[in-house]
């Protein structure tokens, strides 16, 4: 099968493509290609290509990458959309850039710990002492708990004598 794509040629950062007319199977650099139909360089934006001869190989079956299928719709040698040839994020991941600006700026505010207000020196309390005093009132807890086991059982005790 044949296909209409880029061959790069030039130096290293300096591109320059050959559009041809390829067998799908041959690499890209192997060279070999049946018709140069134009060329691109895209440092200069300079472009030729051959509108004749690409209509007559897309009429003999040639298939377009992507690329050159959306470099001949722009130039308007075959019509068509054009197709997508970077890979897009989902669009529900995607905000509009105004609010996902707002949203950050929230977001910031909402991140940034409030600072309480500072009791009096005396009045201020270490961690550990709050542990402290929070310990006895669940002791108490278990203490009454205890407690009112004790009195059901000894409540029990009773009726059994």
């Amino acid at each position: 099968m044949l296909v209409i794509r880029f061959l790069r040629q030039g130096k290293k950062h300096q591109p320059f493509y050959k559009i041809v007319v390829v067998e799908k199977n041959k690499g890209p650099h192997s060279g070999k290609f049946v018709e140069q139909v134009g060329f691109y360089n895209p440092l200069t934006k300079e472009k030729d290509l051959n509108k004749e001869r690409i209509l007559y190989w897309i009429s003999k079956g040639a298939q377009l990458s992507d690329t050159i299928h959306n470099m001949l719709v722009s130039n308007k040698i075959i019509q068509g959309e054009k197709r997508r040839v970077h890979s897009m994020k989902p669009k529900e991941e995607e905000k509009p850039v105004e609010e996902s600006k707002e949203e950050t700026a929230e977001e910031k505010s909402a991140e940034e710990p409030k600072e309480e207000p500072k009791e009096e020196v005396g009045e201020e309390k270490s961690a550990e002492e709050e542990n402290k005093e929070e310990v006895p009132a669940e002791e108490k807890k278990e203490e009454t708990s205890t407690e009112e086991k004790k009195e059901e059982t000894g409540e029990e005790e009773n009726k059994e004598e």
